[in-house]
């Protein structure tokens, strides 16, 4: 039996009980609208030349990209137009992730998606304010009705822009398929205004030796190998890889249009092991829930300490991404002492394809057996417990994508409030958070609240933070890696900017910064009453504009407060004249 407590009959958990079965519908209405789409175009969301600067399902920081980036020529402000009619369904405003985005519903099951908007037409936009000021906050996230803003094909709905967690002046823009609660390509539908000759290229190999199973070149440790290029561009490895018993493969892919100097993801990768399809990835799809999942896509530890991102072309037993086929989870069994051909097939949305070799020669070595007497084993299907003196660590069934020898390491620094714990040897990505629980040494702070745990990488401090419990912190964690207790009884900084002009220009801007927990809350109000100041995340900034309708001619009071994630608090007052 299944209980869905959402109002929403396709939200949840009935969207995802029922995903199979939505699917078979749900491609029967995306293949209606991509027939409508090529019958009557969808109309480009912008009217300059369509350059790309990134791809849909590119490799990103714990998550696959989930639309097309289309250029703006470097600068903001350019029309953003509907691709289709439809009508604004919801609006969202922050200061990270997509910032000022624009929701259009086109139907019952297709949506598209415009974000890091400068600012959206002066209608929506006095909407957005009067929402803003009626919730009292800058951020918000909202949802509108038919009935509210129709739009039609070709109608403006903002303007592109730089805002929320952004690198530069660009348009994101999606597709999604209501019905599934998935991302889909929306490359098709525009491919014929896009050139692109290129195929991808790999720009390394590496080969993994399974724990106790396999060896490459006399090693039971991962190797990197890099191509070598032939006088017709023809990609191959020709450095000797000998290896016995079970291996496995990831490629460090780069992808390339014409008139850009981006790379980009590819669409699909496919391994053949003498002839025979043992991988296949095709990513032209994805639902929300999967996006984490890219942490076992990728090897993570390559990630993590190298940014370097490589597809594996192996499925780890946790790795439930189901636009993934193949035999054997991708694993390759050496155990003859022959050539084994393995070819990479790489393929871009246009069909560039390129096929690079690798051979394999088998050859018998040792195989030794890894001293697991001082770990203990993580098993990925199930609940993991550890406990040490001043560390407990409950992993949730469904965290872990592979089994793991866990092994702990603590260390005293005077610098903290805890012992110093290393949860395991290796970068780990959970999928769902784990629980992890520290001991303060020495429980002095009155204010519990300004205790929390840190994850430390390279000596530099990042808060998680957490709940005091009669001398521990608890707090959710998203990887195995370094932490600690710290404390924050440091107040945010609030710092004035221009405020020569404040009075000339109409606009107040403050930076505010903190130096551990980070801003939670800020507030600014003239004559007591809430005014709009919008958060620049980015840039740390965060600025007010006089306005003329809420503020009369004269001297008013002007007070900003800033509290962060531990509580504390500080304020700046003044009088501003307008």
């Amino acid at each position: 039996m299944i209980f869905c407590t959402q109002s929403n009959p396709l939200s949840g958990c009935f969207r995802t009980f029922f995903r199979p079965f939505l699917l078979l519908f749900s491609y029967s209405v995306i293949q209606l609208f991509s027939y409508s789409s090529s019958a009557q175009s969808l109309r480009s969301p912008l009217d300059i030349p369509i350059l790309l600067s990134g791809n849909f399902g590119e490799l990103r920081s714990n998550h696959f990209h989930a639309g097309l980036d289309f250029k703006t020529q470097s600068v903001e402000g350019k029309a953003i137009y509907a691709i289709e009619d439809g009508y604004v369904s919801r609006i969202f405003v922050s200061a990270w992730g997509y910032g000022n985005a624009i929701y259009i519903s086109h139907s019952d099951t297709i949506m598209s998606v415009y974000g890091h908007l400068q600012r959206f037409t002066p209608e929506i936009s006095s909407y957005v304010k009067a929402k803003q000021y009626e919730q009292e906050s800058f951020e918000v996230d909202l949802l509108l009705t038919a009935a509210d803003f129709p739009v039609k094909k070709g109608d403006i709905i903002g303007y592109s822009g730089n805002a929320g967690s952004s690198g530069g002046p660009h348009l994101h823009f999606e597709i999604r398929d209501m019905l599934t609660d998935e991302i889909i390509d929306p490359l098709p539908y525009y491919s014929e205004r896009i050139k692109d000759t290129r195929p991808p290229q790999i720009r390394a190999l590496m080969v993994y030796p399974v724990e106790d199973e396999g060896v490459v070149n006399g090693s039971q440790q991962k190797r990197k190998f890099l191509p070598a290029s032939s006088k017709t561009s023809q990609q191959t490895f020709t450095d000797k890889i000998e290896a016995w018993g079970k291996i496995a493969f990831s490629i460090n892919i780069d992808d390339y249009m014409d008139g850009t100097t981006n790379v980009y993801g590819v669409k699909e990768i496919v391994m053949f092991v003498d002839g025979e399809q043992v991988f296949r990835s095709y990513l032209d799809r994805f639902a929300f829930d999967e996006s984490r999942y890219l942490n076992t896509y990728v090897d993570f530890e390559e990630w993590k300490e190298k940014k370097s991102l490589y597809n594996k072309t192996f499925v780890d037993p946790g790795n439930r991404l189901r636009f993934i086929t193949s035999k054997n989870r991708g694993f390759i069994t050496v155990d003859e002492e022959r050539t084994y051909q393995i070819n990479f097939r790489l393929t871009d949305a246009y069909g560039n394809t390129n096929i690079v070799t690798a051979n394999v020669t088998g050859k018998k070595q040792t195989v030794k057996k890894s001293d697991i007497s001082d770990a203990t084993p993580f098993f990925w299907n199930g609940e993991n417990n550890f406990g040490a003196s001043g560390v407990r660590l409950y992993i949730p069934r469904g965290s872990l994508y592979q089994q793991l020898y866990f092994r702990h390491l603590v260390w005293p620094d005077s610098l903290y409030l805890s012992d110093i714990h290393t949860l395991h040897n290796k970068p780990v990505a959970l999928h769902l958070p784990a629980q992890l629980s520290l001991r303060i040494l020495a429980d002095t702070i009155e204010a519990k609240r300004q205790y929390g745990i840190v994850s430390i990488v390279n000596k530099r401090n990042t808060w998680i933070g957490g709940t005091y419990r009669d001398g521990w912190i608890d707090a959710d964690i998203r990887e195995l890696g370094v932490y600690a207790i710290k404390a924050d009884s440091v107040p945010p900084k609030i710092t004035p900017v221009g405020q020569q002009m404040w009075t000339k220009n109409g606009v107040i801007s403050f930076r505010m910064t903190d130096n551990l927990s980070g801003i939670a809350t800020y507030r600014g109000e003239i004559d007591g009453q809430f005014a709009l100041f919008e958060f620049d995340g980015k840039k740390a900034l965060i600025t007010y504009k006089l306005d003329k309708e809420r503020v009369s001619p004269g001297n008013h009071s002007l007070s900003f407060t800033v509290t962060d994630a531990c509580g504390n608090q500080n304020a700046y007052q003044t009088t501003i004249r307008h």
